[in-house]
């Protein structure tokens, strides 16, 4: 798919992982925690990373903690990003012509924005009964970098991830954003998946998980964490409530790519 436009280009690009408890169905309380958090970022950043369903938590309530598109959180975003001149980017439940949706939001401060909607909806909690599925991938060039965005439980799904190389384009991605409500009681299943799908799509890694219990005592255990195409950990963020800053480094990606390009051997 091609990436949208973006016309800005630089050599590195700071991002800021906001891990964090959430309070349960109310979003109220999670933008005035966040915003917080937000306000205390040291330095400049260039984007800012929030988990899924950030606002209210992993919950099935839907009628009761629905938000429509230019609703409280969707503007909430937009000053976010237009007071901190940073990109952000998380996901909440967003109601549309009578669905639901884990609706991701990318928020620059240029006022530019790109939405994608969750593909893989986790059938053990029962979201595909109460979610309806996106069918469209969403990659986004800023600051002259493709980032490609999913949601928790499609990062167990290689194939809607798969890094495609174009001999014109090039790779269809550079950094992989998985933004989640991970539990604990598979955080080793997180930890290799971020790390495989780093390695198979010669791209930075990037997920952002919450910590804490949620209303339906379901425990999550952190784990945010940057991997580079090797397989390396660049940053972590244990299991309590942390923000993690790191700066991607493009040209190294650039070097690594053309040192070891197996992508070009690939289906």
């Amino acid at each position: 798919m091609p990436y949208l436009e973006n016309n800005l280009l630089d050599t590195s690009l700071r991002v800021s992982l906001i891990q964090t408890s959430l309070y349960w169905e109310n979003s109220g309380t999670n933008r005035a925690m966040l915003e917080e958090k937000i306000w205390s970022l040291e330095g400049k950043t260039d984007l800012i990373v929030l988990p899924e369903m950030f606002s209210t938590g992993f919950t099935m309530s839907t009628n009761s903690v629905f938000e429509t598109m230019n609703l409280h959180t969707h503007k909430w975003m937009r000053q976010m990003a237009s007071q901190t001149g940073a990109a952000i980017t998380g996901s909440i439940i967003i109601k549309e012509n009578h669905k639901f949706y884990n609706r991701l939001l990318w928020i620059e401060p240029n006022g530019r924005e790109y939405t994608y909607d969750k593909k893989h909806l986790f059938r053990m909690a029962n979201e595909h009964l109460h979610f309806t599925g996106g069918d469209k991938v969403l990659t986004v060039l800023f600051k002259g970098r493709k980032f490609r965005l999913i949601i928790c439980y499609d990062l167990r799904f290689p194939e809607w991830i798969r890094n495609h190389y174009n001999p014109k384009t090039g790779l269809d991605y550079d950094v992989l954003i998985v933004v989640a409500n991970w539990p604990k009681a598979r955080a080793q299943a997180w930890d290799t998946l971020l790390k495989a799908r780093a390695i198979e799509n010669h791209c930075y890694s990037i997920g952002v998980n919450r910590t804490g219990t949620d209303g339906n005592s379901v425990d999550y255990m952190g784990h945010s964490a940057i991997y580079s195409p090797k397989g390396e950990t660049l940053a972590f963020a244990g299991t309590d409530e942390k923000i993690l800053h790191f700066t991607l480094d493009f040209s190294a990606l650039d070097v690594y790519r053309d040192k070891f390009p197996s992508f070009l051997d690939g289906e």
